[in-house]
């Protein structure tokens, strides 16, 4: 690392981190169903679950306990989770992958189902991120997020974004499906920031961490720069702290070393970088911040248990229309 380094700017750590989620796996449903109906969902790897109810009502069974979903109640379900989506509690289900679908693009279907009853419409979507940061984020969320319905503030954008990627999906025009994505980041997004406003939970650790005017600059840039030469001295400059009270509150606010979280940083960046490129490992092991590449893959072993040679991606992620 160049000395030159000034301290990172502090404007939004957090903001910096919402940044880094890139979408990558996309599918969208959108639900017509009449009471009385219901869905077994199920768990889905490495993914993020939302729905969207859009008219009527419903109730979302998680964790065997009711959520009533009125109009206009969007919950996110961070971890993949499985659960059930019901026309009302004690309704009899079926397993999603079971039901009929009308295919309109690869990554939109539409659904029609239940008795003939009161309706329901609902938008359900499955979404992937693969960066460190989104990977770390999601791994402190908790199980379920829910916001409002359409009287509330976040209301009226939930409503026109939905309607947009219901127009997108429709029209299939070029380029629609880049449109649906970040549409749907934007959605998740706004998911995360309602959560990360209003939950206790979101002032511990890691979150409350990025919020610290100094360890915010150390984690900056980390985060921006992992391939430099950092040293726990550079990093407590960028803090603007002495070395050991930055060592002192980073592993108390982090529950582990600054030097631990950067060679963990590191080694989660290289493992994305392994499975999504065809790199050369000692390029990989430079881009990660490693000198050689023996010292590259003897850290990565320790991380992960096997050589990064191994960590090579041979088959894509279980496609996502086989759930939806």
């Amino acid at each position: 690392m160049d000395d030159c380094f000034q301290p990172a700017p502090l404007s939004d750590p957090l903001g910096e981190v919402l940044h880094m989620l890139r979408l990558t796996g996309t599918l969208y449903c959108r639900a017509t169903m009449t009471a009385p109906w219901g869905l077994d969902m199920p768990r889905l790897i490495d993914s993020m679950i939302f729905v969207i109810v859009t008219a009527g009502q419903c109730v979302a069974e998680i964790d065997g306990k009711p959520v009533t979903l009125p109009a206009g109640t969007m919950i996110l379900l961070p971890h993949g989770d499985s659960f059930r989506l019901l026309s009302d509690a004690g309704a009899a289900s079926r397993p999603l992958f079971e039901l009929p679908v009308e295919k309109i693009s690869e990554r939109y279907e539409i659904m029609t189902h239940g008795g003939g009853g009161e309706l329901t419409r609902a938008m359900a979507g499955v979404v992937q991120f693969d960066s460190v940061a989104g990977k770390r984020l999601i791994n402190v969320l908790p199980s379920m997020i829910r916001i409002g319905g359409w009287d509330e503030p976040l209301g009226e954008w939930v409503q026109s974004t939905l309607g947009l990627i219901a127009r997108e999906a429709s029209a299939l025009k070029p380029g629609g499906e880049i449109v649906m994505t970040r549409l749907a980041d934007i959605l998740v997004v706004q998911a995360i920031r309602s959560w990360l406003d209003t939950a206790p939970e979101a002032d511990q650790g890691w979150l409350a961490a990025l919020r610290d005017p100094q360890l915010g600059r150390a984690l900056v840039a980390i985060h921006r720069h992992p391939q430099s030469d950092w040293t726990l001295e550079r990093l407590a400059r960028q803090a603007g702290m002495s070395r050991s009270a930055f060592s002192a509150r980073f592993s108390e606010g982090l529950d582990q070393s600054a030097m631990s979280y950067l060679a963990q940083w590191r080694l989660h960046l290289a493992r994305a970088r392994l499975m999504d490129s065809n790199d050369p490992l000692a390029q990989v092991a430079r881009q990660s911040g490693y000198r050689s590449e023996a010292a590259f893959s003897r850290a990565f072993r320790q991380q992960f248990g096997m050589p990064p040679g191994a960590m090579r991606r041979s088959t894509p992620p279980q496609a996502l229309q086989s759930a939806l």
